[in-house]
Order: structure tokens, then C-alpha cells, then sequence
């Protein structure tokens, strides 16, 4: 019997043969790059993988040390020469460690507690009042992951109910879109999700933006928790595939939403995810009709793991930019190393986030930019966590 249960998917040993171990990835890979051990690469875990089906091998502590320090983040799969599939290995790696007996108690209680917030705009909302005190409380606490969580928080929530239908006033009508409002992002970025819907408006789309459901599952299935994300996956599909065209705004949802075919296995998911869109990518697939008003700022785009590497979309949101008249946009250094925030690494692993956080935060700053544009929450709270400047979703600078 080996490591991986035969009740959940295991990593595909085609996969795992597909990697030469070339070692491309290894300068890509952000825990690479802190931890600087070959089972915190790529291609270290890949072996991990390998080796966990073999006969009478079990899912130790130390392969889940390793496996949980990998942020998820894709850029060994942009960086590969071979097409290694890593991010659908990984994917089936995560749910097999949380179904098994190698974590304590309270490191599962831990994660429990996470999803029971994160994934809920309600609770959300209700702590959102205090979220100022967050980072004046931080220095205060003694436990590390603690004190990151608070030193996370935003200054403000923006929270603002969308209106569910937004018809267009466009000269040229172009369809009807649903757009996902999210967890996160409606709560604290409520400012970005309506700033979208008037871009999309002013483009010639009629936007329904439904209330529910309350989260995509994006969270939780990228740790692995799946007994969560799966009912959150599916009632996403419910709610969205009598449309056409499912719009997303933020990184970390597109690429799961994209990805439904693969973690569900059915005809109905695949034929889902292949209506998913990043908002740039369909606004980028236009002629814009909105005249574009001058706006004088210089801009360090950041760019999200989960749209970047995951989606592969890095051009459309520079074309969008670049077609905002006196707005120069500026390329920092080691764009392809993540931020750590990573979905919710930076709650899970605080001082490789920090170290990574601060990498990111010093290369935006080398830009001599006067604001920074990232279209991910997570991404836009880890760096406004290290770097002094206004940061802005690419949609609130078009809008």
C-alpha cells in the first residue's frame, strides 16, 4: 500500500515521469528561493510525489512540511521547458495530506478556523469595523501567524451592495455577462467589484452580478481543504451556467473557476470552466468604445500569481494600461517570484511570507513608481503590508 489513499485522486505517475528534474524551475520557485532546500523545488516535491507510491510508504510530517511550503504560486509551470503539469499534481497532493493523520489537532483546527471566515462575507463583514486595529494590534502579539493575520488587515473595508442587473448605456451592445462579486474581495475591495461593473457597462456589457453564492471555493481548494470547496464549486456552477460568459476580477477565483473540469471530472464542470473569463482578458478582446480620460500616474504592475502564471494572462491588463492616456507603466524586477500571500500561505507560513512580501515590496519600490496596480486582494493586502504606496486594482484606474 503507498502514501496516497485510494479514496482521493493520487498525483499521476504520467505527470511525475513528465519532469526531468533540468532544474529551470528552481530560481522561479519563491520557496526555493527562501528555504533554499532541493524538497522545497518543484522538482524535490515532484520526487516526494514519486515516492509516496511506492509500496508500504505513508505521508510523513517532513513530506508535509515540504509540501506545505510550496505557495501554489505556478511559475514552475511557466518556467518549465518540459509542460510539466505541476499545478494538477499539486492539487491532488493538498487534499491527500488534509485526509490523512499527519497533522495535529490543532493545526487542523487552525486551518478550520481560517475557512470558516475567509470564505464567508457575512462573518466578514461583521469583523470588518475593527479591521483598522488590526495592524496596531500586531506588534502586540506574541504568535507569529497571529500577529500576521492582524498586520493583514486593511485600513477600511469597502463593502457596497452591486446592483444584480447593470444594463449599459453603450452606443454598441456587446452581450450579457454574470460577474462573480467574491468573499474577499466584496468585503474589503466592494470599491473594485463596482468600479468593474461600470468599465464593463461603459464597454457595451449588461452585467448580473447574483448575491450568491458567497465564495467560489478558490480558498479552500487550493489548500486542499475539498470537503468545503467541492459544495462551493458546485453551487457556483448552479448559479452561473445558464450564462454565456462568468467574468471574474480576481486572480486566485479565475484560475479555480478555469480549473473546475479538472477537480470535479465532469462534462458539466469542464463545459463551465470553459465559459470563465479574467475581465481583462474580455475587455482586451474588444475595440474599446469608452473614451479613455488622461490620467498622470507612473504604475508598477504587479502581477498575481494565479493570473500570470495559473491563467497565463500578463498582456490584456498591460494593454489595458498602456491605453490610459499619460499613464506610464513601469516592469519591476523578478516579476515571476510571488508575493507570499498565496491564497492563505501568509496565514499558514508568516516568516517565508515576510521574507518574500519584503523581496516584492523592494522591487515595486525600485520602480520609483507613484502607485502600484495588482488585480488579486490577497496580493494588493500582502504588499500594501510592506510597501507605503497606494495600490489599485487595473479596473479602478480605468474606471
Amino acid at each position: 500500500m503507498s502514501a496516497w489513499s485510494t479514496d482521493r485522486p493520487a498525483p499521476e505517475m504520467d505527470l511525475i515521469r513528465a519532469c526531468v528534474h533540468c532544474g529551470f524551475c528552481l530560481p522561479t520557485c519563491p520557496s526555493y528561493v527562501v528555504f533554499e532546500e532541493e524538497m522545497d523545488s518543484p522538482r524535490g516535491r515532484i520526487l516526494l510525489m514519486r515516492v509516496g507510491h511506492e509500496e508500504g510508504e505513508r505521508i510523513s510530517p517532513e513530506m508535509v512540511t515540504h509540501f506545505d511550503r510550496c505557495l501554489g504560486c505556478m511559475a514552475c509551470v511557466t518556467a518549465c521547458p518540459s509542460g510539466v503539469q505541476y499545478d494538477k499534481l499539486i492539487e491532488r497532493v493538498r487534499p491527500q495530506i488534509e485526509h490523512s493523520e499527519a497533522r495535529s489537532a490543532s493545526e487542523r483546527a487552525y486551518r478550520k478556523a481560517i475557512f470558516a471566515l475567509f470564505t464567508h462575507p457575512g462573518r466578514l463583514r461583521a469583523l470588518a469595523p475593527g479591521a483598522k486595529l488590526g495592524p496596531k494590534l500586531a506588534p502586540l502579539i506574541p504568535v507569529a501567524r497571529l500577529r500576521s493575520m492582524l498586520s493583514l488587515a486593511p485600513g477600511k473595508a469597502s463593502w457596497r451592495p452591486l446592483r444584480p442587473v447593470t444594463s449599459s448605456k453603450a452606443p454598441a451592445k456587446r452581450g450579457t455577462v454574470a460577474f462573480l462579486q467574491g468573499c474577499i474581495q466584496r468585503v474589503f475591495f466592494g470599491d473594485v467589484n463596482a468600479a468593474t461593473v461600470r468599465v464593463l457597462s461603459a464597454e457595451g456589457w449588461e452585467v448580473h452580478a447574483p448575491r450568491l453564492p458567497r465564495c467560489c471555493g478558490a480558498l479552500p481548494m487550493h489548500a486542499g481543504v475539498d470537503e468545503e470547496a467541492i459544495p462551493l464549486a458546485e453551487a457556483t456552477i448552479e448559479a452561473f451556467e445558464s450564462y454565456d460568459r462568468i467574468v471574474t476580477n480576481v486572480a486566485g477565483c479565475g484560475s479555480v473557476m478555469k480549473d473546475y473540469g479538472h477537480i470535479l471530472d465532469t462534462d458539466r464542470a469542464r463545459e463551465f470552466s470553459a465559459k470563465v473569463v479574467d475581465v481583462h482578458e474580455l475587455l482586451a478582446s474588444e475595440e474599446p468604445q469608452a473614451v479613455r480620460k488622461p490620467l498622470e500616474l507612473r504604475v508598477a504592475y504587479h502581477d498575481a500569481c494565479h493570473l500570470a502564471h495559473a491563467q497565463g494572462v500578463r498582456v490584456q491588463p498591460r494593454t489595458l494600461l498602456r491605453g490610459i492616456p499619460g499613464l506610464e507603466l513601469l516592469e519591476p524586477a523578478e516579476w515571476e517570484l510571488c508575493c507570499g500571500s498565496a491564497g492563505v500561505y501568509n496565514l499558514l507560513q508568516p516568516e517565508a511570507a515576510e521574507k518574500l512580501g519584503e523581496r516584492k515590496a523592494g522591487n515595486l519600490r525600485a520602480t520609483g513608481a507613484d502607485a502600484i496596480a495588482a488585480a488579486n486582494p490577497g496580493c494588493a493586502l500582502q504588499i500594501a503590508r510592506h510597501l507605503d504606496l497606494p495600490i489599485h486594482h487595473p479596473m479602478t484606474l480605468l474606471d
